[in-house]
Formats: C-alpha cells, sequence, structure tokens
C-alpha cells in the first residue's frame, strides 16, 4: 500500500491571499480567476490585479464555482447565481437551527 502525505494551509476569513496564491490554490489560471472576479463570483479588496487580496472565503467559493463549472459544465454567470443561492440556503439553514435551539430551551 502506498502511503501519501497531504499538506495544507489552514485558512479562515482573515486569511489573505494574492490573485498568484489563490490561483496557484486552486490548480488554475490566474486569468480564470479575474473572469470569476468580473462576472461578481469573487469580490477582491485592491483596485488593480496585482493589488487584489482574497479572503479564506474567496478560496472556498472558487473551488465550489470550480466544481459546479466542471461538474455541471455550468457557464460562469451561472456559476454566480448558483454560488449565491447556495450561501442563502445556508444562511437560511443556520438561521433555522439556532430558531429550533433556542425552542428546545423552553
Amino acid at each position: 500500500m502506498t502511503e501519501i502525505t497531504l499538506t495544507g494551509v489552514v485558512l479562515d476569513e482573515r486569511s489573505e491571499l494574492s490573485l498568484t496564491e489563490l490561483s496557484q490554490a486552486c490548480s488554475t489560471s490566474t486569468e480564470w480567476v479575474i473572469e470569476l472576479v468580473q462576472e461578481g463570483v469573487l469580490e477582491p479588496v485592491g483596485r488593480q490585479p496585482t493589488q487584489w487580496r482574497f479572503s479564506g472565503t474567496s478560496l472556498k467559493r472558487a473551488h465550489t464555482a470550480m466544481r459546479l463549472q466542471t461538474d455541471l459544465r455550468i457557464n460562469l454567470a451561472g456559476v454566480a447565481l448558483a454560488l449565491d443561492l447556495i450561501e442563502e440556503i445556508e444562511t437560511m439553514r443556520e438561521r433555522l437551527r439556532r430558531l429550533e435551539a433556542g425552542e428546545g430551551k423552553r
């Protein structure tokens, strides 16, 4: 049996990545990341691509965008819409969990 060792870095919302770092983390081109920004999928801080900084959550969003494109063959406009809907569902589920937890205390 072959043993494989994986290494990685844990990122949170406060972590920041440059354009190059984000594209490397996604194993993709900087051009694809720029397309995500142009479509509104990612919102970097900074005026120009050389100054852009992305949050750790941008990495998660970029990975999800990549999966939507490759697995479901969704175009970038569809990816942007799907990601917004996925996030809205997650927000609503969290609110429901909190409401249900509050009722359990009564």
